[in-house]
């Protein structure tokens, strides 16, 4: 092989290295991350109360002045509930909305009720400066525009 065509390949690596490397970085529809419990208290949000044993509605805020946004659902501690996904339903201007998808369990869960919080990158064509609605499993949930 001639020098030329390694100097091709070398850059077609490098090329095909940065997509990854830019696409890795770019607000996603994946999580960025789940745990279990509420979020940590940040500067931008007010801390969300842990509901009652006899509720079950999820929880969202604004996380690192809008750049995240995290939802916290509640279910079993063994089996929990914790998003897998959220796509834009309805884009800033429009209804500012997304829906976020629950991961499904199959078997035996314990009948506990705690909380388990994923935290997702802020979808580009949504705004902090609208109330943002979240939509999970048939239930709604407004987060204050900022």
């Amino acid at each position: 092989m001639s020098q030329v065509t390694f100097r091709r390949a070398g850059l077609a690596a490098v090329a095909l290295a940065s997509v990854f490397v830019l696409s890795a970085c770019a607000p996603g529809k994946t999580p960025v991350e789940h745990f279990a419990g509420l979020p940590p208290a940040s500067e931008d949000a007010d801390a969300p109360e842990t509901p009652g044993t006899d509720q079950a509605a999820p929880i969202a805020q604004w996380l690192e002045q809008g750049g995240k946004i995290a939802v916290t659902t509640f279910g079993s501690s063994t089996c929990p509930a914790y998003g897998t996904g959220i796509e834009v339903v309805e884009p800033r201007g429009v209804g500012n909305t997304i829906e976020m998808s629950v991961r499904k369990w199959d078997g035996v869960c314990t009948m506990d009720l705690v909380p388990h919080t994923t935290v997702f990158w802020t979808p580009m064509n949504i705004a902090t400066y609208e109330d943002l609605t979240v939509l999970v499993e048939g239930q709604e949930v407004t987060v204050p525009a900022k």
